[in-house]
């Protein structure tokens, strides 16, 4: 005869059986079966004529950019130093026969460089807008240890965050006015997991999910497309990773894996593997948050005290 305690036991275990699904099919629909099996579902080439990347002359914006064009798509490149838009200009037109434009910009400026931006693209159709500038930490390090903080924090927070949401307010228009277009804004892995002595960095890419999560709902009616994807580990200047590997992979490598998830999913790793340090990282702190903690502070504590002994022989050497 079935009792009460019978019954209370099947009922946790139908709740935790749903709860998991819920989980794993989409984890495992997202991150290999929707990318691998039938790739981005999105025609990038009709959501306008041009693409426009911010910070495109090194790493994953480049990167961006050289796989855009291979789409056939027009190129604004948008970054910091001239002769280095030149350079990537340059190999994008040749490797793709597109029409590429430059516009030195300097994102930790002031509003003068959107109107510049502004008046640079008004002739211009963009279909796809990805926000990817941005600037992070030279090392990890304690929040009060931040050398010249104020400056510092107020360069990042302009970068990070307000690039992304000034760039939004630019090129969104067009793309509801046609119901059409894509946002991919880049955030970080860092912006999810625990991030001690990359605060404030952190906090910055966390509000570029959050922003893109809303905005992809806000906008989903008009046509537009809006993703959010958080990068671990990825061979860059930024990073200062020099070789890829399986985890840590070259931005080429990122971006095609990247470009799959278009359409299957508005908030993403990007990358595999990326998606399995999360997991790994997010069952630690289910399991234990405090320890999940000292770990990632263990791990950026020793990160530090390398770049310090680094920094210090390089002084030396000077000497």
């Amino acid at each position: 005869m079935v009792n009460a305690y019978d019954i209370f036991g099947g009922v946790c275990v139908f709740i935790v059986s749903v709860q998991l699904l819920r989980k794993v099919f989409p984890w495992i629909y997202e991150n290999l079966l929707g990318p691998k099996l039938f790739g981005s579902s999105i025609k990038l080439k009709e959501m306008g004529e041009w693409a426009l990347v911010t910070g495109a002359t090194d790493g994953i914006g480049k990167a961006y950019a050289k796989a855009l064009a291979k789409k056939g798509l027009n190129v604004v490149l948008v970054s910091r130093t001239l002769s280095k838009l030149e350079d990537v200009a340059k190999e994008i037109e040749t490797e793709s026969k597109v029409q590429t434009k430059v516009i030195p910009i300097d994102f930790t400026s002031g509003q003068e460089i959107y109107d510049t931006i502004q008046r640079e693209t008004a002739d211009l159709e963009i279909g796809v807008l990805v926000n990817n500038v941005g600037m992070s930490y030279a090392n990890p390090e304690y929040f009060l240890a931040i050398t010249d903080q104020e400056k510092f924090i107020e360069k990042l927070v302009t970068c990070n965050i307000f690039s992304v949401t000034r760039m939004c307010k630019l090129f969104l228009p067009g793309m509801v006015e046609r119901r059409k277009g894509v946002v991919i804004n880049i955030s970080s892995l860092s912006a999810v997991i625990p991030a001690p002595l990359l605060t404030v960095y952190a906090a910055s890419k966390a509000f570029v999910d959050k922003f893109s999560e809303d905005l992809a709902t806000e906008y989903a009616k008009h046509g537009v497309v809006v993703q959010s994807v958080l990068p671990g580990p990825v061979a860059t200047n930024m990073s200062k990773i020099r070789r890829p590997t399986w985890m840590a992979c070259s931005p080429k490598a990122f971006v095609s894996s990247a470009l799959s998830t278009l359409g299957t999913t508005r908030h993403t790793t990007g990358y595999y593997p990326h998606s399995l340090l999360e997991l790994s990282i997010g069952l630690i702190g289910f399991i234990s948050p405090a320890i999940s903690r000292r770990i990632t502070l263990n791990t950026m504590e020793n990160i530090r005290s390398r770049a310090l002994k680094r920094t210090a022989a390089k002084q030396e050497n000077v000497k």
